[in-house]
Parts: C-alpha cells; sequence; structure tokens
C-alpha cells in the first residue's frame, strides 16, 4: 500500500486529480473539434479546394465528436454505483 492512501483526503485528491484531467481532455477535443469546424468551412469557400482534404478534415472532427461523446459520458455518474 503507498503512502499517499494512508493520507487523510489522499483518495480524494486522487478523484479531483482524475476529475481535472478528464474535464481538461473534454475542453481540449472541444476547442479542436471548432477549430477544424472553421478550416472544413474556410477551406469550403474555395472553389479550387483539394476534396479529398475537406472529406479528411470532416471524419477527423467525426472522430473528435464520438470522443467528447465518451469523455463526457464518463463523467455522468453511475447511478447503480
Amino acid at each position: 500500500m503507498s503512502e499517499s492512501n494512508d493520507e487523510p483526503g489522499a483518495d480524494a485528491a486522487n478523484v479531483d486529480r482524475e476529475l481535472f484531467r478528464k474535464l481538461e481532455k473534454l475542453r481540449q477535443l472541444r476547442i479542436e473539434h471548432r477549430d477544424l469546424d472553421e478550416v472544413i468551412a474556410r477551406l469550403s469557400l474555395d472553389i479550387h479546394v483539394d476534396e479529398i482534404q475537406i472529406k479528411r478534415l470532416k471524419k477527423r472532427k467525426l472522430m473528435i465528436k464520438d470522443q467528447i461523446e465518451r469523455c463526457g459520458s464518463g463523467l455522468i455518474p453511475d447511478l447503480n454505483a
């Protein structure tokens, strides 16, 4: 058993750090998703745009959206616990 688990409040501090880490990851994903949306919108205005590049960006944006949903659902407490 580690010493940190013997200290009062150590478990709560670990939970707080883990929650902060998850919230920060979610925030970063949302920023990346928004940025991709802006890039896609700008590129779509160009008549000489590379359609393959747009498709790749849209696919990446969709993957990030899925990650956001997974991260967000991981923050919801399990009611059966």
